[in-house]
């Protein structure tokens, strides 16, 4: 409360002046990283963002580490985390975050969930060896995947799992 300036007070008990800030300079983004504009930069290597990506991580750990079927070469880290990347492009491309049924489609239509055909089998293992660690492999992963089986539910996965070249790029080059 304001103190009335004909009131007799002592110079420590006056109320001290507030602090005047300044008025802030313009400013322009001109760093290396900064958007340039309102649409985010889309293109090789980029990934395809989407809100609370991370979240697919934890699902994918969470729900199916133990539900995997898995091959020589290829450990449960390697397919959960590159279908948690299939799966973040996915829901992206709905617009919101990750869901359990986002990691489903990933793990199914790779065939990590049983009833996969073997020339899957034999097509994901050199895709998917060390692909936890890989950052590029996983950009590969996610790019083998067309864009009209992200847009399928995982029991129409499961009804065309047999035609599984149709909804993978099986001509893209593996590493």
């Amino acid at each position: 409360m304001t103190q009335p300036n004909f009131v007799p007070i002592t110079e420590i008990d006056q109320v001290r002046p507030a602090y005047r800030l300044r008025t802030p300079r313009d400013w322009r983004a001109g760093r290396v990283a900064d958007l340039h504009g309102p649409e985010t930069p889309r293109g090789r290597e980029l990934g395809v963002p989407g809100p609370d990506q991370g979240y697919a991580f934890l699902l994918a750990h969470t729900l199916f580490e133990d539900k995997l079927e898995l091959t020589d070469g290829i450990t449960a880290e390697d397919a959960l985390v590159a279908c948690a990347a299939v799966a973040s492009r996915r829901a992206a491309l709905f617009g919101r975050a990750p869901v359990a049924k986002d990691i489903e489609l990933a793990l199914v239509l790779f065939g990590f969930l049983g009833g996969a055909p073997a020339d899957l089998v034999a097509w994901r293992a050199p895709l998917f060896q060390a692909a936890a660690h890989h950052y590029n492999q996983q950009r590969n992963i996610v790019g083998v995947v067309a864009e009209e089986a992200l847009r399928l539910s995982p029991d129409g996965i499961r009804a065309r799992l047999s035609d599984w070249r149709s909804m993978l790029k099986a001509s893209a080059p593996t590493p």
